[in-house]
């Protein structure tokens, strides 16, 4: 887990602990913060007032005065500044008041706006649910005047010190308290979360450094933890090793690398391994996100550059780890105009690069799987001054990988992680964890304690078909073409030289698409290097499960359009890569594009090359369409054996097919995984001779020669000249 970092110096303080210096703590960030909630309230005021204001209506003094003397008046309301009154129902303005705006809101709209006035709601529009106000002019005859003109009510509010006093705090004080300490909780929780700063500079610190920072405590990752990738601790070792003893490697005149690229398919263990480094050199690890630094605005990302390595310096010897680079350190060009936002993040890497002083003990590590993108000035000497390659592990590093992830795991007896590491070929660190990980839950699900050899093969079948579909139902033609669909692949594999061994045949359907499908395993690890006939192998398997629908069924079905996707790469790749046609030769018509990705590559050659490279890659699909095809017409007799156990049992293994083939009973094939090739002892079978022939280190006497038998030394007449063995087998040397 990761926590947080702790200085080295403990007199030191951190500013991911403390909050920054003393010095970026100013008074001014109070002082913001007072400025803004004034803001705030006074435009809260004055937009409750405008609200207030929009119910009432303005006129002038002089028609106010006119409204009086006609005795169109019913209510005043007299304060110092302002005048509000309201006509009487039957006065004549207040009817071409109402006509008007009638005319102006419409019916719709009227009704909305006589209602905000009628305090019942009953939209009535009496003279005293509208109002009107006017600016006054003092008069010294006010009340006597009112009172000769018919108004029947006038009043004044009487206002204490103490009622204007508690008045200018609830309208003023007590919200600005309240928006200032809102505030400053949102300006602290900004503050913890964009990093170090004071005020609000660069809008709420966006402008800082996300990175999150790891001790070798917190991490708990050592290079015990990562498997697989030997070569890649042995170029990662050194690096530790100077950070634990520069002057062994100062004294020759050896300088610290300033950074070391990560380059592999994903899932591989880039960051297991960053996080490993740090961990075994007990340093502070910087860990941050190439799109961390990538925002709107432009400035933001070079900022956070210069931020980072600037809170790395302070805590050297220490090891930034940027993860996903390529998201800012793609190839510049003038396409975007050459001013964008990452191309100013990518040039104030390259300068922080080259400024920081490598005898700090401040090493960068970048992680990809797209190198191909990376600008060439990131990739020179003096920036990256390695590129350490994480590719997908070997047998044995599968091995110990799974050894690793299955170090708390309780394993029953009968596992061999050799098979399983067998059967995973061209998987990564992160494909064998699920893999382990789903063989426990599967143990638990079946009220297991323990993890067994079927658990883990049974979840490396779930995770490329996924889990079985229990409420499929597939009527009796659809069993049938599915089983000689399977049975085809299985059957063309079984008789081809250079194929995989055939390890499980089913047709249950699973929730990834399959009706069914055939398991096949190598026995051996297979590197990149295939043969031409392995690969004209692999896309005769594929075409199995057509040709026996063709053959058999006399159909074609979508189901083999997977199969025929497969083939049809496998043998574009043999064309235009791998030089294995007789058209083309050993001419390149592609070039890998993400070789760490999808493996994909692009044509680099005209359309008219492209046409015929197409025909090649048909006849390369024809002749082992050819093949298969021979394969199912000359066994299909045993098709039809293995095709009715199939329908009965719906998954079989390869030893059971095998048993069937040659005249056994499958029943007594023992094993829930054997293959075409690795059958067990099966009981009536005859144990070859040299089952019961013991070695021994014991002298064996000679026996005695016979009385009549002539000197030892003394030739016979019969006996060679050569001194070969007796025929009779009776001699010396035809001993066992």
């Amino acid at each position: 887990m990761a926590g947080p970092m702790k200085p080295n110096n403990p007199n030191r303080r951190d500013s991911h602990q403390n909050g920054g210096d003393d010095k970026k703590r100013s008074p001014w960030s109070f002082l913001s913060i007072v400025m803004w909630a004034i803001m705030l309230v006074l435009l809260l005021h004055f937009c409750s007032s405008s609200m207030s204001r929009a119910s009432v209506e303005d006129v002038p003094y002089s028609t106010f005065v006119d409204w009086v003397e006609e005795g169109y008046v019913d209510t005043v309301d007299v304060t110092s500044n302002v005048y509000t009154f309201t006509l009487k129902e039957d006065a004549p303005p207040l009817k071409e008041y109402l006509d008007k705006r009638k005319g102006a809101y419409g019916a719709g709209g009227w009704n909305q706006f006589v209602n905000q006035f009628s305090p019942s709601g009953s939209g009535s529009s009496s003279s005293t649910a509208i109002q009107f106000q006017t600016a006054p002019i003092p008069r010294s005859d006010l009340v006597p005047w009112l009172r000769e003109n018919g108004v029947s009510e006038y009043e004044t509010d009487m206002v204490t010190t103490e009622d204007y006093l508690l008045s200018a705090i609830v309208s003023y004080v007590l919200p600005m308290v309240i928006m200032v300490v809102a505030l400053m909780l949102v300006y602290r929780y900004m503050f913890k979360k964009m990093g170090s700063g004071g005020g609000f500079g660069g809008i709420g610190g966006v402008g800082k450094s996300n990175a999150k920072v790891y001790v070798e405590k917190k991490t708990g990752v050592t290079f015990r933890d990562v498997a697989g990738q030997d070569e890649a601790k042995e170029s990662l070792e050194e690096i530790i090793d100077f950070l634990h003893n520069p002057g062994k490697y100062t004294e020759i005149g050896a300088k610290l690398p300033k950074g070391a690229l990560l380059v592999g398919p994903p899932g591989t263990g880039k960051t297991l391994l960053a996080k490993a480094v740090a961990g075994e050199a007990n340093v502070p690890f910087f860990s941050i996100s190439g799109s961390d630094f990538v925002e709107m605005f432009v400035g933001v990302g070079a900022s956070r550059v210069r931020d980072l390595f600037k809170e790395a310096s302070k805590m050297a010897p220490c090891i930034i780890f940027i993860d996903e680079i390529d998201t800012i350190g793609k190839s510049r060009d003038n396409r975007m105009g050459g001013n964008d936002e990452r191309e100013q993040t990518l040039n104030q890497l390259l300068a922080e690069l080259d400024g920081f002083d490598p005898g700090k003990g401040v090493i960068v590590l970048g992680a990809t799987n797209r190198p191909e993108v990376l600008d060439k000035a990131l990739l020179r000497p003096g920036r990256f001054d390695r590129r350490i390659t994480i590719d997908r592990p070997n047998l044995a590093g599968r091995l110990a990988t799974l050894q690793v992830h299955t170090r708390k795991i309780k394993l029953a007896e009968d596992v061999d992680l050799n098979k399983i590491a067998l059967a995973t070929a061209g998987t990564v660190g992160a494909d064998l964890a699920n893999l382990v990980n789903e063989a426990a839950l599967r143990a638990v699900r079946k009220g297991r304690r323990l993890v067994t050899q079927e658990d883990l093969l049974a979840s490396f079948e779930f995770v490329i078909a996924g889990s079985e579909k229990k409420n499929s139902v597939l009527t009796e033609f659809e069993r049938k073409l599915v089983a000689y669909h399977e049975v085809g692949h299985a059957m063309v594999a079984y008789k081809q030289k250079n194929a995989e061994p055939v390890q499980k045949i089913t047709i249950v359907p699973h929730t990834e698409g399959s009706l069914g499908y055939t398991l096949l395993m190598p026995e051996e690890d297979k590197t990149n290097l295939r043969t031409r006939e392995e690969l004209m192998a692999k896309i005769a398997v594929s075409m199995g499960g057509r040709a026996a629908e063709e053959v058999v069924m006399e159909t074609m079905t979508n189901g083999a359009s997977q199969d025929i996707q497969e083939a049809t790469s496998i043998a574009r790749n043999m064309v235009a890569m791998y030089g294995m046609s007789e058209e083309f030769g050993m001419m390149a018509l592609g070039s890998v594009r993400n070789q760490y990705l999808d493996g994909g590559y692009g044509l680099d050659c005209a359309q008219d090359t492209a046409a015929v490279m197409d025909k090649a890659v048909k006849a390369v699909l024809d002749v082992c369409y050819k093949e298969a095809v021979e394969v199912i017409r000359a066994n299909r007799e045993d098709m039809d054996k293995v095709v009715a156990y199939l329908l009965e049992k719906e998954t079989i293994t390869g030893g059971e097919m095998v048993a069937i083939i040659e005249g056994r009973d499958p029943a007594l094939v023992e094993g829930a995984y054997t293959s075409t090739r690795s059958r067990s002892q099966l009981p009536g079978d005859i144990e070859p001779p040299a089952r019961h022939v013991h070695m021994t280190d014991e002298p064996i006497p000679m026996p005695p020669p016979p009385e009549d038998a002539p000197p030892a030394d003394a030739p016979s007449a019969e006996e060679p000249a050569g001194g070969e063995a007796d025929p009779s087998g009776n001699g010396p040397d035809s001993g066992a």
